[in-house]
């Protein structure tokens, strides 16, 4: 079956928005990551000290600031100088920003997807289908309450935007040193785990 024009655009566009992330995470165009960057942590530590309603009223306020005083400064600017070059945001007022019911219809697929795949790891683990696993998963909660303890959703998120922003240079430059921990780390929770399996009952490796 051959692939649509929408289904091929859209998979383009993908791929492109794709290759701009990985660039702004490398730090490839320093200008545009700093922005994108500075504008996130300054959104988060807003949100540290507001409402979320404050936040988006205030920032839907400094657009309107902005775009209203551009749209008189130009109409008075064409007043002056007698020239029709039409409104100022004409080429983004006729940009197609609507998704077609294929792009829409592919969205609710992978959305499903993925809800159906969370919801069968969740009761695979919750009604222990392997003991190990769900041995895994209960140590990753109990570690949790104590981030929890310590750090609120947001701070995490900060931290999480900063780790985006820095792990992935850092990594870039570090490569062979952090493979080579990260191996050795691998490789004890691997030994931990064999142990686990071999003292519990029912616990055997699914290789075996």
């Amino acid at each position: 079956m051959q692939a649509s024009p929408d289904s091929t655009k859209m998979e383009c566009h993908w791929s492109n928005w794709k290759g701009q992330a990985i660039d702004l995470l490398y730090w490839r165009d320093l200008k545009q990551t700093g922005i994108l960057f500075g504008s996130l942590l300054l959104l988060l530590f807003s949100l540290t000290q507001f409402s979320v309603v404050s936040v988006i009223a205030y920032l839907a306020l400094a657009a309107l600031s902005a775009t209203i005083s551009f749209r008189i400064y130009k109409s008075v600017l064409q007043a002056i100088q007698k020239t029709d070059e039409g409104h100022p945001f004409k080429a983004y007022l006729d940009l197609e920003i609507s998704l077609s019911q294929e792009q829409i219809q592919k969205y609710a697929d992978n959305a499903q997807l993925y809800l159906n795949s969370t919801m069968k790891e969740l009761r695979r683990l919750f009604l222990v289908q392997d003991l190990v696993d769900s041995l895994k998963f209960a140590v990753l909660m109990w570690l949790s309450t104590y981030v929890g303890a310590l750090f609120n959703g947001l701070t995490l998120l900060i931290m999480a935007v900063i780790s985006m922003f820095t792990m992935p240079v850092v990594y870039e430059k570090y490569q062979a040193q952090i493979d080579q921990y990260l191996g050795l780390v691998r490789t004890h929770v691997n030994s931990v785990v064999g142990k686990i399996q071999a003292k519990i009952p029912g616990a055997k490796s699914k290789a075996e």
